[in-house]
């Protein structure tokens, strides 16, 4: 299940799986895509028009982690459900709040 999240030098990317118009900003832990890449499953309550669930996932994730949210950006997947984020910052300090967030929601 590790391989929802990818460390790079000075980031972390990681595999969303993206429900917008949803009733709450939520993580709903780890979820297994069809060709078997686990994305983390969050929902939130913008809309898919003009990114406004692009960013509100960015900012979702920042508050979470407690980072600006400038360091956290959709770099791939914009018009689709399955994206991946990249978040600027220390890779273990991340890891750690990562893990947090699929633990506890």
């Amino acid at each position: 299940m590790s391989n929802w999240f990818k460390r790079r030098d000075g980031a972390v990317d990681i595999a969303v799986r993206l429900t917008p118009a949803a009733s709450v900003d939520a993580f709903d832990g780890l979820v297994e895509d069809s060709s078997g890449v686990f994305r983390l499953k969050a929902r939130v309550r913008a809309v898919a028009e003009d990114n406004k669930a692009n960013r509100a996932i960015e900012k979702l994730i920042a508050k979470r982690l407690r980072i600006g949210k400038t360091t956290v950006r959709v770099i791939s997947g914009e018009t689709s459900r399955s994206k991946i984020i990249r978040i600027e910052g220390d890779p273990d300090d991340l890891e750690a709040g990562l893990k947090d967030i699929v633990r506890t929601g």
